[in-house]
């Protein structure tokens, strides 16, 4: 399966150590994500303004190579318990795929297509 990207996230966040692990923790934080052509066509985004959350789907781009490893050390657990990576959040996944919930805060439509969302637990890029 290929996965083509559409857009991505400019975020506060440049260190992975440094984002926070739910995105419930960071409500004053905002991220843009602008979206890449073709995908940035205004029509595609006709109606979208009257939701208040969005599902972002997401790569993990600094583990994209990264060998499988079933047990991890979580952030939370200080480090020194592992953990089955399906019980976790952990960002070496075997699809490097996550999945996240931001608030909706506007609807950009001018020369380049952006959403401003906030509570982002996205690692900048």
């Amino acid at each position: 399966m290929n996965i083509t990207p559409i857009a991505f996230a400019s975020t506060p966040f440049k260190e992975k150590f440094g984002i926070p692990r739910q995105p419930s923790l960071i409500k004053h934080a905002n991220s843009v994500i602008e979206f890449v052509s073709p995908y940035d066509q205004p029509d595609a985004f006709v109606g979208l303004e009257q939701y208040s959350h969005l599902w972002l789907q997401f790569g993990f781009h600094q583990h994209e190579h990264a060998e499988f490893k079933p047990l991890v050390r979580p952030p939370r657990l200080g480090g020194n318990k592992k953990t089955g990576v399906f019980a976790t959040r952990s960002s070496f996944r075997p699809n490097s795929l996550g999945l996240s919930l931001v608030e909706l805060k506007q609807v950009i439509l001018d020369k380049k297509t952006s959403l401003i969302v906030s509570c982002p637990d996205l690692l900048d890029g």
